[in-house]
């Protein structure tokens, strides 16, 4: 039995789960406008093993969300997953944040384009196919009226960034699917499978979250 812990804390929403074999049995989050990252994390984490009773040397690895996304969400997700795979010497699983927000839609035709809100008309984007094989690179976007003209077939927008776009993308050809706002942990199973069969992981030691753009203060 391959027990696999996810951490997915790239946006608002803290979420943390538990998979046996690529299915997820367990998931605690939430989504604050507060970042309540560094007070829930941990408690999920404790709350979870215990649920399931299993203990922390049950664990096979840990998965996490690498990015992009919210710089202090990435810091402390990548910090207590490094944390963890460094103590229990197990490997670490990083998971593209932009596929495991796709993965919340099923849809048969078209091209699915999660969207995670950068600020002001900025997201951080990619496509799709409805396998969820990724067909254009993970790129920060300005979306305005000519955004995606290029593009001739359905396009199947979701996550906290399309929500904002709706009054720019009018085109027929723009869907919209507001119930899916925010990558979760639960999504991240199969894939943390798939890559833990294959021995597919990162150096603990020196990875770094995917972070697209640099870190900025602003006043």
């Amino acid at each position: 039995m391959d027990y696999i812990l996810s951490i997915e804390t790239a946006t608002k929403n803290c979420s943390v789960g538990l998979s046996l074999d690529g299915q997820t049995v367990l998931c605690k989050e939430i989504a604050e406008n507060g970042y309540s990252h560094a007070e829930k994390l941990h408690v999920f984490i404790e709350e979870i093993l215990q649920e399931a009773d299993i203990l922390f040397s049950d664990l096979k690895a840990i998965a996490v969300s690498q990015g992009p996304g919210s710089y202090t969400g990435l810091r402390i997700g990548v910090s207590a997953a490094k944390g963890l795979c460094y103590s229990l010497n197990i490997p670490l699983i990083a998971i593209d944040t932009l596929e495991t927000l796709a993965r919340q839609l099923k849809v048969e035709s078209g091209i699915i384009v999660p969207m995670i809100d950068a600020r002001r008309m900025e997201c951080y984007t990619a496509f799709f196919d409805v396998n969820y094989s990724k067909i254009r690179a993970v790129e920060s976007e300005i979306i305005d009226e000519t955004t995606y003209q290029d593009v001739s077939d359905e396009v199947h927008l979701l996550g906290d960034g399309a929500s904002k776009c709706q009054t720019v993308l009018t085109d027929r050809k723009f869907v919209f699917h507001t119930d899916y706002i925010y990558p979760s942990a639960k999504e991240m199973s199969s894939i943390a499978y798939s890559k833990y069969k294959k021995s597919d992981t990162v150096d603990v030691a020196y990875f770094e979250p995917f972070y697209l753009k640099d870190f900025m203060i602003v006043k």
